[in-house]
């Protein structure tokens, strides 16, 4: 196979720039796959490079299984090398190199499901509510503390001693105290790592071990990174580790589709990445394969607003189609019923619904859309209700996958008494007592005393035993296979039908199919705890819902997704740009989400806003990324009103006035002194990142006042 045929010039120079450091400014449906997979090919066919030797980074677990399946068809050969995600990469070395922190093989990959248990228990122990923190708030303020306040915690969970660890919990007294100890104690228990954790062991271990570092340097003799605008300082800091021996770096990005910063993502990665590292090859790839000439003049005029990207626009190579349509509606009701009447057109042209997305800045948008669908009698699924691997039933199964493999206590805490076995809040708490008494495992806490006079007349017996067997017998059977015959001996497919839950069987069904696909598609023989790894990595956006329905979703949930027809709604200010941006940073990642918007359509793309007033009773007025958009790009439904659109911009121009440059700028820290213009002089409280405010308590006033971010205040 000629690994280069086909291939368009930037794509050709891609895949043969083998050596030193490459960065690829690659725009949206200009080939980046196809490139990145024809290098691989290249370096394992042409240059005789073993694919162990090879680690190539995707962002989604999704994307990683599409590169495994073209670099498996360009090369013939099931070893595909290292192909994750920088989470993924990471639990490999771990894997391998798990003894230098102390931490066995099996070691559990943490998800939120996990964490909320984990949370449980905290919250029952030390008697906190709801009210002290929700768990959302809990999981967020875990992240913050060990990305930003407290970023050494790594080297306490892999040094001190359980008992320690439990003593610091039991010592705290503020709510964020408790939970964070408690939920690093917890950890520890179950050797549990979430996602912040992979890549921090993996550092530490790179950092405190010379020779390990270097294995790892030596082995990947080429690395390549997929959508390197998404990456974060931690990734960063990983990839110039592994690359510090053979110096080979190939990256590919697109510095207008950088929409993560609030996840700690920099578009100066991408942008810098010739001043970071020597003799950098950069190679701008603009032809688009995807959309329609009238669509991509669309997006480049609006993305060209921009100051901080490099500057090109997207090439068409398809052949002329129709406008892009814009609608300006009266009000909610009115652009909900012309964009259910114009999908009602494209159906009756042949269009299929799933060939049709709706996409949103935020799902409150979609109240009056779903409401004009449903009346239409329109299908349509929405893409983030809760998805495939958060359902109870998946959740349960996998539990039960987990137990046989790592007897964990939170997967026996999930099923020791789903189906109903008799072991209930009174016999759980006495094993609980027992773990504690021995400090062991629920587990072995169970099997220790299934004699005891407490399990009469319970399942205990029966449960220990049907776990047991099916530990003994993970070597010689699929994972497939052994799913299927848990499900079916521990009762719990019988539960559900007596239940009359066909939706949870047909769900456990999907769950066993995609294990069985896993296992052909993987090229090597799957082992439960690498299949229990794969799936704890797993993300929202890597579930779809199929069928004959048009999908509804936000921008950030269709970033890598492409569909024929795009319906892009709520373009107004106040929603999209958000009523949260504070700063003329932000306002550029607004646009880019909106660029990123654009580019998902093929063939046909409706821009649409709806005018009359918000809930406050202010007007609503037309996104500035409509009129950034030139008006002869555009085929208006009803031309807009020309009033409108003046007193539109003049609102926009007064807003942009009062954005400063970036946010850095506007936070202030806790007791820092200030001098208001009229208030005088008084102390930092804190801050609602929400309204935009400081809350600062003035020496010459008795309560405290909210002053927002767009006055200036003196710094004392």
């Amino acid at each position: 196979m000629d690994l280069l045929q086909g291939l368009n010039d930037a794509q050709r120079e891609a895949v043969t720039a083998t050596e030193g450091f490459v960065r690829v400014i690659a725009g949206a449906g200009s080939g980046k796959t196809r490139a990145l997979s024809h290098r691989f090919a290249f370096l394992v066919n042409e240059l005789g490079i073993l694919p162990g030797n090879i680690l190539c980074v995707t962002f989604t677990n999704k994307s990683a299984n599409e590169m495994r399946q073209r670099i498996r068809r360009l090369t013939g050969d099931n070893d595909t090398g290292y192909i994750n995600t920088f989470h993924g990469f990471c639990v490999s070395v771990l894997q391998e190199d798990s003894h230098a922190v102390q931490y066995p093989k099996s070691f559990l990959v943490l998800d939120n499901g996990d964490i909320d248990a984990m949370l449980q228990i905290i919250y029952e122990e030390r008697g906190l509510t709801l009210r002290d923190m929700t768990f959302a708030n809990a999981r967020d303020m875990i992240e913050i503390q060990k990305l930003s306040k407290r970023p050494d915690y790594y080297r306490d969970l892999i040094a001190l001693p359980l008992d320690i660890l439990r003593e610091k919990y039991e010592q705290a007294s503020s709510a964020e105290d408790i939970i964070f100890f408690g939920y690093l104690y917890q950890q520890k228990k179950c050797f549990g790592l979430d996602y912040n954790d992979l890549i921090k062991f993996s550092l530490y271990i790179f950092e405190e071990f010379p020779e390990l570092r270097l294995k790892w340097q030596q082995r990947l003799e080429y690395i390549m990174i997929d959508e390197f605008q998404d990456i974060d300082g931690l990734q960063y800091q990983l990839m110039e580790v592994l690359c510090g021996y053979h110096k080979n770096l190939f990256i590919v990005g697109d510095p207008d589709q950088t929409i993560y910063t609030w996840r700690g993502a920099s578009v100066r990665y991408l942008l810098d990445f010739d001043k970071a590292f020597p003799n950098v090859k950069t190679i701008l790839m603009t032809e688009n394969y995807r959309s329609t000439p009238e669509i991509l003049a669309a997006a480049n005029s609006l993305i060209d607003k921009n100051r901080l990207r490099v500057k090109k626009s997207l090439l068409p190579t398809l052949p002329s189609g129709e406008p892009v349509r814009c609608c300006f509606a009266d009000n909610q009701a009115a652009e909900a019923k012309y964009l259910a009447d114009t999908v009602q057109e494209l159906h009756k042209r042949g269009v299929p619904y799933r060939e049709i997305a709706v996409l949103y800045r935020a799902h409150y948008v979609t109240r009056a859309l779903e409401e004009a669908l449903i009346e239409a009698k329109l299908p349509y699924t929405i893409y983030s209700g809760v998805q495939f691997f958060d359902r109870m039933e998946i959740k349960d199964a996998l539990s039960y996958l987990r137990l046989i493999a790592y007897r964990d206590d939170l997967s026996f805490r999930r099923i020791a008494n789903v189906p109903k076995r008799n072991l209930g809040k009174r016999r759980m708490a006495f094993l609980q007592e027992k773990a504690e008494e021995k400090g062991c495992s629920l587990w072995q806490a169970l099997t220790e005393n299934l004699d005891d006079p407490i399990f009469k007349g319970t399942g205990a017996q029966r449960f220990a035993a049907l776990i047991e067997d099916f530990s003994r017998s993970t070597e010689e059977r699929p994972v497939s296979e052994l799913l299927a015959a848990v499900l079916d001996e521990s009762g719990y497919e019988t539960m559900l039908r007596t239940e009359g839950s066909q939706e949870r069987l047909d769900n456990l069904a999907e769950l066993k199919q995609s294990v069985y696909e896993y296992e052909t598609t993987c090229g090597e023989e799957v082992t439960l705890p690498h299949y229990l790894n794969h799936i704890a990595l797993f993300t929202n956006a890597d579930t779809g819902d199929p069928g004959d329905r048009m999908r509804l979703m936000t921008v950030h949930a269709a970033k890598g997704l492409e569909f024929p027809y795009v319906f892009l709604c709520g373009m107004n200010e106040g929603v999209f740009p958000s009523r949260k941006v504070r700063s003329l940073t932000a306002m550029e990642e607004e646009r880019r989400l909106a660029f990123v918007a654009l580019t998902r359509a093929k063939k046909g793309l409706f821009l649409s806003e709806a005018d009359g007033r918000n809930f406050d009773g202010s007007p609503r007025y037309p996104s500035r990324f409509l009129l950034d958009i030139d008006p002869h790009l555009l085929e208006f439904v009803q031309p807009p009103d020309a009033g409108l659109l003046e007193e539109a911009r003049e609102a926009i121009e007064a807003s942009l006035r009062l954005l400063p440059e970036d946010e850095a700028s506007l936070s202030l820290p806790v007791g820092q002194r200030v001098r208001h213009f009229l208030f005088g002089e008084g102390t930092i409280l804190g801050e609602d990142r929400d309204k935009g405010a400081h809350i600062i308590q003035f020496d010459a006033m008795e309560t405290p006042r909210m002053i927002s971010f767009r006055v200036k205040l003196e710094r004392l």
